[in-house]
């Protein structure tokens, strides 16, 4: 199966699709998005009892972070292969429920591809940036460590700038080679998970199609990028105003009342990222790998470049 380079453009494209995701059938692609939210909350909230069940030791809490990393690694490839056959399920017309999401943990869902997938894109990652950061960041983890520990020294105040130690001369470098394998693998990540999902491809040939089809797209895989932080700043902004101004007219009633208010934008918010995030993947690995969707028609005053 091969891959296909897309112009710049469609790094727009995909993100403006995906604002629009779950058009044909919200009930069960929103549906599915929140049930995939609803599972990622697990992890946080185990660690954040398991203190009082397990004590507040080093190594009971290390524990706790390593099994419920461990568990994440099985279960979400499994709920994002769910997730995009919900939506190309929705996006064809077919009838298709939220619970289908976990369509993957049946027999026959295969749960050992996207599993497999998952691991060995996790493997990737680790591998790249620890090359990097071993090439160009001698010093990048004392310094890291250093900035924990003055973190945890604080007591939760704000650490004062001339006490943060000066950083390695190499982090510019890690940074910049760090974003940029990172959209590469991101683009990579997506692509191949379409592929397992709902191109039928083996672990190895959907990583094999991930790599190819995010270097032939990493101009608009940038485009995407660019768009996306400047469209997300904006969000965060008019959320955090939103937000204060409830907080601010629920406080004269009572705190609680204030949370109530601020709460539903929050999650409104996470929502939207959430389901922005599968909707990009999704649009990407059809555009690359299936059959290919034009983008919306620019207005008549506009001509693309």
């Amino acid at each position: 199966m091969s891959t296909r380079a897309m112009g710049p453009g469609y790094g727009w494209s995909w993100l403006a699709r995906a604002v629009n995701l779950g058009r044909n059938n919200p009930k069960a692609v929103i549906g599915a998005i929140a049930l995939v939210a609803l599972v990622a909350l697990v992890p946080s909230v185990v660690q954040l009892v398991a203190p009082s069940l397990f004590g507040t030791g080093p190594d009971a809490l290390l524990t706790v972070m390593g099994l419920t990393t461990l568990a994440s690694m099985i279960v979400f490839p499994l709920l994002i292969g769910g997730v995009l056959r919900v939506i190309d399920a929705a996006e064809h017309g077919r009838p298709v429920g939220a619970v289908a999401v976990f369509g993957a943990f049946q027999t026959g869902g295969d749960a050992l591809r996207l599993i497999g997938f998952g691991l060995l894109m996790t493997a990737l990652y680790l591998l790249v940036f620890g090359t990097i950061i071993g090439t160009f960041g001698q010093g990048l983890p004392e310094w890291y460590m250093q900035l924990m520990q003055l973190s945890m020294e604080s007591g939760g105040k704000p650490v004062q700038p001339d006490d943060i130690p000066a950083p390695p001369s190499g982090l510019g470098m890690v940074m910049a080679l760090g974003l940029l394998f990172g959209l590469f693998l991101g683009g990579a990540y997506a692509i191949g998970f379409g592929q397992v999902a709902l191109g039928g491809r083996g672990v190895l040939a959907a990583i094999g199609d991930g790599l190819t089809g995010s270097l032939k797209n990493l101009l608009p895989i940038v485009v995407m990028a660019v768009l996306s932080i400047v469209a997300l700043f904006a969000l965060i902004l008019v959320v955090v105003l939103v937000g204060g101004l409830l907080a601010l007219v629920g406080g004269l009633v009572h705190p609680v009342l204030a949370m109530l208010l601020v709460a539903p934008v929050y999650l409104g918010m996470i929502m939207l990222m959430y389901v922005v995030m599968f909707g990009v993947m999704y649009h990407m690995w059809r555009d690359i790998c299936a059959e290919p969707v034009a983008p919306p028609p620019l207005p008549d005053n506009q001509v693309e470049l």
